[in-house]
């Protein structure tokens, strides 16, 4: 199934008189790229968080963003580490020593600072099992997101398809037009300027002509490249990479139609064809 390396998700979790809340966010990127924006105290999970996403996503610049508010109440207590705010206090009392006029500070203050209040075993326990099921819920929503937003891109590239198609059998039929053209325009201007025109001559150079402005390959190579990108928007793998390549020897093929091309009419076909290709490869950058 084609998925969209752009997305977004989000959700939130009430865990007693807590509220987790959980964003997911992509653009495409060559590579896969996680970024974890993680609060101190959650840190702990961040190795699960990747193991998480990385299994359901191959590719794109994905950021997860994860935070945790704890509202207070009546008679809650606070798990405060006696050891750290020793540890403070004595670093405070080193650096005003080389102050002129020390600023108080309350026990508040104190417990703004990281690491001072903390988490218990249990606490950390529980928290690691509802982050793992808020974030599984949220990247199901995401990868949804994805796969819609694929659907979407994988009937515009189908679309393009369709008319390169087209426009690989209106060259077709075309070609023997120009050749017969090219053909009565030459013999025409010979016959202007020699009195006894040698026409076996002719024939050989019109065939030599034929054989270099012959776009049979050509033609043959882009109804093959089209087919498969028609065949690869059907797997269920990632295909971003694969279809980048086809762009690639798509685009290879209507420039050398387009230098072969003496005729105004095969001139435009491969004009169409090049602008069809950037269209779908500017679509294709954003599949995983």
């Amino acid at each position: 199934m084609i998925r969209s390396m752009t997305a977004y998700a989000g959700n939130e979790a009430r865990i007693g008189d807590s509220t987790l809340n959980c964003e997911l966010r992509s653009v495409n990127h060559r590579y896969f790229d996680i970024t974890l924006k993680l609060p101190d105290h959650l840190r702990f999970i961040e190795a699960d968080l990747r193991s998480i996403i990385a299994a359901k996503i191959n590719r794109g610049k994905i950021e997860c963003s994860l935070s945790y508010k704890k509202q207070a109440k009546d008679g809650q207590n606070f798990n405060v580490n006696i050891d750290a705010v020793i540890a403070l206090l004595a670093a405070t009392d080193q650096i005003e020593e080389h102050m002129l006029a020390p600023l108080s500070f309350s026990a508040l203050d104190v417990l703004a600072f990281s690491g001072i209040q903390q988490e218990s075993v249990n606490d950390k326990t529980h928290l690691n099992e509802e982050i793992t099921h808020l974030v599984k819920q949220t990247l199901a929503q995401f990868l949804e997101v994805r796969e819609r937003e694929g659907a979407q891109l994988k009937l515009l590239i189908e679309e393009r398809c369709i008319k390169m198609q087209g426009f690989v059998v209106l060259a077709g039929h075309r070609m023997p037009e120009v050749l017969l053209l090219i053909r009565n325009k030459l013999k025409d201007r010979i016959t202007e300027l020699v009195v006894h025109p040698d026409f076996d001559r002719l024939e050989q150079e019109l065939v030599f002509m034929a054989q270099k402005l012959d776009i049979t390959e050509e033609l043959d190579r882009l109804d093959t490249h089209i087919t498969e990108v028609l065949r690869v928007l059907k797997e269920n793998d990632p295909v971003g990479r694969r279809l980048d390549f086809l762009m690639q020897e798509l685009n290879r093929e209507a420039n050398t139609l387009g230098s072969k091309s003496t005729d105004k009419e095969m001139t435009q076909i491969a004009i169409e064809l090049k602008v069809l290709i950037e269209q779908m490869r500017e679509q294709i950058q954003n599949i995983e």
